[in-house]
């Protein structure tokens, strides 16, 4: 078991090209957002451009279009068809199209519960691009691991908190964050981001990464989409699964911390995280 330290982040922090251009840099599909949940796929998508994604792309519903265009000036949202405000199945050519000329996706912040769009993510599993998966992506798989075990040799990420975690299949029975986290990992081939304090980093070959960033003011909804859009960034611009994961964990922890000392931890939202997220990368490089 390994502590990630800002030592070790700055050796395994994608560098960048000064030479470079916003081709280099990567570009991130967010498949987000749901009537109603609106923040979800604006908090993964700023948090994916503030980490240095080169291109973001974001596909939302056509209702919740409107609404979340006007809070994306970085990000690029589009619409797609929608069934009671949830992404509906006839959507799927149009994101495998745009997902064709993507580097990573980044799937389930606010998509919301229903059949339809869990047959959506299944579909979308079964992508040979890096992904990361969160939220309702994360609940789709329930009683479907096997999808996940499928991608076994494909990047994939999974964040979940503890209850999602439980939902797919965890076991913290045993009350030890670690070692569940690790079981997993290797049984299902991907990388594990199990939420939390000291929040757990597990990969398919046995390594387990604990992170000491981040406090109670990340306790608050919205905090893991932006978590979501951070690895998927850090994946965008070449870093294998595990290396994004650990990084962007850490990252999205000190971003947190920064965000409490400016402001208390009862005070902080998920955008004062992605406002925080340049003096936290700012301290990696100096």
């Amino acid at each position: 078991m390994e502590t990630i330290t800002a030592s070790r982040v700055r050796s395994i922090l994608p560098r960048r090209d000064p030479a470079g251009h916003k081709g280099d840099f990567g570009k991130v599909l967010c498949i987000c957002g749901s009537v109603g949940y609106t923040g979800a796929p604006v908090f993964a998508s700023r948090a994916a451009v503030r980490t240095g994604a080169g291109l973001v792309f974001l596909a939302v519903p056509e209702q919740a279009w409107p609404v979340v265009a006007v809070k994306s000036e970085e990000a690029m949202p589009f619409p797609l068809p929608e069934k009671n405000g949830m992404l509906a199945g006839r959507a799927l050519p149009q994101i495998l199209e745009k997902l064709d000329g993507c580097d990573v996706l980044a799937l389930g912040p606010g998509l919301g519960r229903s059949r339809e769009t869990a047959h959506l993510v299944w579909e979308l599993l079964k992508t040979e691009k890096p992904l990361v998966l969160d939220a309702d992506g994360i609940n789709a798989l329930s009683g479907h691991i096997d999808l996940l075990d499928a991608r076994r040799g494909r990047p994939t990420v999974l964040t979940p908190h503890e209850v999602e975690f439980a939902r797919i299949g965890g076991d913290l029975s045993r009350g030890d964050r670690e070692r569940a986290a690790q079981d997993f990992a290797m049984a299902h081939g991907c990388v594990l981001v199990l939420k939390g304090h000291r929040t757990v980093t597990a990969s398919p070959e046995g390594d387990v990464l604990v992170n000491t960033t981040g406090g109670s003011g990340l306790a608050k909804g919205g905090s893991g989409d932006v978590l979501t859009g951070v690895i998927a960034s850090l994946m965008a611009q070449r870093a294998d699964a595990l290396r994004a994961a650990a990084v962007g964990v850490w990252l999205h922890g000190r971003a947190g911390d920064l965000a409490e000392q400016e402001l208390t931890a009862y005070s902080v939202t998920p955008e004062d995280v992605v406002r925080k997220l340049p003096d936290a990368i700012r301290e990696i490089l100096e």
